[in-house]
C-alpha cells in the first residue's frame, strides 16, 4: 500500500464494510507520538538491514516471486462441473486472488498475526525489541518477531531452523520484498501460501475443508477461527479439539475488539455463534473411483505425476455423475442376481463401459463389483476373449469386400482346416448343423462354422486390419479360430469398436477427458472430437441391420429395450467369459462377466442369458430421457465394388 493510500485511509470514516478500516484502529492503538517513533525506528532499522544485506550475497532474489507458482491441487469434474475428486501431493492448495478472500478473514489474520502490516516496511521494530529481550534472557530463539512479510519469505525461501542467522536473513528478505511488491500483493501471496492444517495450504482450500464454502463467503466467526489456526494449525483445529479452537477464536476476536476493528458486542456474538464445521477434504476418496482411476491413467500418458498433483489443473471428464452411479448400481445389482442364479465361482466379476458414438467420449465405466475390495479396472486392464461378440468384425470385413451382403448364403456344415498345430474343426454351440443359410441368419443365431468359413474366404488378416481401424490395439494372431474371438481384448476396446458401428463408420480416439485448463483458465488440452470415416457406410449400415435382428429375434432377445438397438452376444469355451455388446445411435455399451482367475462360470452361462439382462438394465436407465433415434438405412449408400486382383 502506498503512503498516499495510508493517508487517505486515516482520514476516512470507520466502516465495518471497508476492507482497510483497521488502519484507524492501528493509529488509535499506537498513539500519534508512539507511531511517529515507530515509523522512524522502522526506517532506521530497515536502512541498516539494507546495508547489511550486502553481506548476504547468497540470499535469493525476491523478484522471482513475480513468477512464483506454488503447488496447487488439481480438480476432476464430471461433464456438468460436479467435483469428483482432488489430486495433490502433500499440499492441498487452490490459489485465489485477494478480492476472492473475505474481508473478515483478512482483518482477523492481520489482527492476530501483524496488526501493523500496512504501517511497517517489512519488519516491526517494537516486536523485534521485545523478541530480542526474551531471546537474550533464554539464551536462544524462543520468540519470533515475524511480520506477515517475514512469514512469507520464511515459508518460500528459508528453512524453519530457529537460529539468529536465519532470522536475520528473514528480516533482510522481508525488507527487499516490501521494496518490490505492493502490500496487497504480499497479502495475497501470504494467504495463498500459509498452512492451515490437515494438508490445507491457502485460504481457499482451508475454507472449503473447515466450513464447506469458498474463502470469499467466510463470516466473522469462521474467519476468526481460521485466523487462529495459523500459529498451530493441528493444535487449534476444530476437527481435533473443538473447545481449543473456540478458545483460540476468542483470542482473535478479543484482539480485533482491542484494536477497535469490531465492537466488544460483535466479538461476543461471534464467539457464541455455533459453527457448522465440515470435514477434512485433503484425502477424501473419489466419489467415482473407477472414473478417476481412468482419468489418472490417461493423464499419465502426457503429464508427469508432479504436474498432475501440483499443477492446479481443472480436468473436465465426459462422465455424468448420475449416469455413472446408475452404471455402478446396475453392476452391483447384476452381481447379486448372478449369485442368486447359481454362479458360485469364487472371483466373479462384472465390467461395464459405455461410449458415446457421436464423440467417442466415455460416458460410464465400472471396472468391477466392489472397488474397495479390488481396484483393478477390468474395463480397461483385463484382456479377455470376446467369443461370438467378435463375429461382427468378420462380417463387416466380408460386406466391405463387395463380395458378400446380409443375404449371401454360407453353408453351416462340418469343415476342417489344417494349421501349424494340426487339424482344426470348428463346432457350433450345442453341436448341431443348419446347412445352407444366409449370413444374416448365421449371425442372428450365432453359428460358429459360417463365421470361420467367411473368415477363411476373405482372409483373417483383413479382419485384423478392420479391428485396427476400429481402435483395437490388443495383440491378435491370424489364426483360423480368430473369427470366434480367439484374441484377447478389453471391454473398452469392444465398446469403442461397436460405437464406430453405431456412428456408421466414424471413429475418434476414445477418451474420458473433455478439456483440461490450468487454474487461470489457460487451455492445456482440448479433446474436441476429430472423427474420421474409417468404415464403408453401406457395409456398416448393413451390419447394424443384421445386429438389430440379434436383439429382436436372436440370441440377444434379453437385451430388448423397446427402441431400435443392435448388439451381439459372446460366450467363450467352457463359459469362462460371457459378453453382450450393443448400441443405439447415441450410446454403445459393453458388459463382460468372468472370473478373475479365469475359472469357468458354470455350464449354461451365456452372454444372452446373463450379460444381456445387465446391458438392458443399464441402457434402460441411461436412455430414459433420451429421444428414440433411428439407424441409417443401407439403401442410402452405394454398395462397395469388388476389388479386382492386380
Amino acid at each position: 500500500m502506498s503512503s498516499s493510500t495510508i493517508r487517505q485511509q486515516k482520514n476516512s470514516q470507520d466502516s465495518p464494510n471497508n476492507d482497510l478500516s483497521f488502519i484507524k484502529g492501528v493509529v488509535r492503538t499506537a498513539g500519534g507520538t508512539a507511531l511517529g517513533v515507530s515509523l522512524l525506528a522502522t526506517s532506521l532499522v530497515a536502512g541498516g538491514l539494507v546495508g547489511l544485506a550486502i553481506s548476504f550475497r547468497n540470499l535469493p532474489d525476491v523478484r522471482t516471486l513475480r513468477n512464483y507458482s506454488p503447488s496447487e491441487t488439481s480438480y476432476v469434474y464430471d461433464i456438468k462441473g460436479r467435483l469428483l475428486t482432488r489430486l495433490h501431493g502433500e499440499a492441498n492448495r487452490e490459489g485465489v486472488t485477494l478480492d476472492k478472500i473475505s474481508p473478515e478473514l483478512k482483518r482477523a489474520v492481520l489482527a492476530i498475526e501483524d496488526s501493523h502490516f500496512y504501517l511497517h516496511q517489512g519488519i516491526n521494530p517494537n516486536s523485534i525489541g521485545r523478541a530480542l529481550w526474551v531471546n537474550w534472557k533464554s539464551g536462544g530463539v524462543v520468540e519470533g518477531a515475524s511480520t506477515i512479510t517475514m512469514q512469507l519469505v520464511k515459508n518460500i525461501f528459508l528453512t524453519k531452523d530457529r537460529t539468529f542467522s536465519r532470522k536475520l536473513s528473514e528480516a533482510v528478505l522481508a525488507v527487499r520484498v516490501e521494496q518490490v511488491f505492493e502490500k496487497e500483493e504480499i497479502m495475497e501471496m501470504y494467504l495463498n501460501n500459509i498452512y492451515w492444517g490437515h494438508n490445507n495450504y491457502g485460504a481457499q482450500t482451508a475454507a472449503q475443508s473447515y466450513f464447506n464454502k469458498p474463502a470469499s463467503e467466510l463470516n466473522l466467526p469462521e474467519a476468526a477461527m481460521m485466523a487462529g489456526l495459523i500459529q498451530a494449525p493441528e493444535s487449534y483445529s476444530p476437527f481435533n479439539n473443538y473447545a481449543n479452537a473456540k478458545q483460540r477464536q476468542k483470542m482473535v476476536l478479543d484482539r480485533m475488539a482491542d484494536l477497535g476493528w469490531i465492537t466488544p458486542e460483535e466479538a461476543q456474538v461471534a464467539h457464541k455463534t455455533p459453527l457448522g464445521v465440515g470435514k477434512p477434504t485433503s484425502w477424501q476418496a473419489s466419489k467415482l473411483p473407477y472414473v478417476t482411476d481412468t482419468v489418472m491413467k490417461e493423464l499419465q500418458e502426457t503429464f508427469s505425476k508432479e504436474v498432475i498433483t501440483k499443477g492446479g489443473m481443472r480436468i473436465q471428464t465426459s462422465v455424468d455423475y448420475f449416469m455413472q452411479q446408475r452404471a455402478q448400481e446396475t453392476v452391483e445389482k447384476g452381481y447379486k442376481q448372478l449369485r442368486r442364479r447359481g454362479l458360485r465361482t469364487k472371483d466373479l466379476q462384472i465390467a461395464l463401459v459405455a461410449v458415446d458414438p457421436r464423440t467417442h467420449f466415455i460416458k460410464a465405466i465400472v471396472g468391477g463389483v466392489d472397488y474397495e475390495k479390488s481396484q483393478l479396472n477390468r474395463a480397461t486392464q483385463s484382456l479377455r476373449q470376446p467369443g461370438s461378440s467378435f463375429k461382427p468384425f468378420v462380417y463387416y470385413a466380408a460386406f466391405a469386400s463387395g463380395k458378400y451382403g446380409p443375404g449371401s448364403v454360407v453353408n453351416d456344415s462340418p469343415v476342417s482346416y489344417r494349421d501349424g498345430s494340426g487339424v482344426y474343426s470348428p463346432r457350433n454351440y450345442g453341436g448341431s448343423f443348419a446347412g445352407p443359410m444366409s449370413i444374416q441368419a448365421a449371425l442372428i443365431s450365432s453359428r460358429n462354422i459360417p463365421a470361420v468359413v467367411i473368415g477363411q474366404k476373405i482372409g483373417v488378416s483383413k479382419v485384423i486390419e478392420v479391428c485396427r481401424r476400429l481402435g483395437i490395439n490388443s495383440p491378435m494372431q491370424p489364426v483360423i479360430s480368430l473369427p470366434l474371438g480367439a484374441g484377447d481384448m478389453t471391454p473398452l476396446e469392444m465398446a469403442n469398436a461397436y460405437a464406430t458401428f453405431a456412428s456408421n463408420g466414424w471413429y475418434s480416439e476414445p477418451t474420458i477427458i473433455v478439456r483440461i485448463t490450468d487454474s487461470r483458465g489457460n487451455v492445456l488440452r482440448d479433446n474436441t472430437p476429430q472423427p474420421q470415416l474409417v468404415l464403408d457406410p453401406w457395409s456398416t449400415a448393413s451390419l447394424t441391420t443384421v445386429l438389430r435382428g440379434v436383439i429382436t429375434s436372436g440370441t440377444g432377445r434379453a437385451a430388448n429395450i423397446g427402441r431400435p438397438a443392435a448388439g451381439k452376444t459372446g460366450t467363450t469355451d467352457n463359459e469362462r467369459n460371457v459378453w453382450f455388446v450393443g448400441y443405439v445411435p447415441q450410446l454403445s455399451t459393453a458388459v463382460w462377466i468372468g472370473d478373475d482367475a479365469n475359472r469357468p462360470l458354470g455350464r449354461g452361462t451365456t452372454g444372452g442369458g446373463h450379460a444381456a439382462p445387465i446391458w438392458r438394465s443399464f441402457m434402460s436407465e441411461a436412455l430414459k430421457n433420451q429421444p428414440v433415434l433411428q439407424f441409417h438405412a443401407a439403401s442410402k449408400f452405394p454398395r462397395p465394388k469388388v476389388k479386382e486382383k492386380k
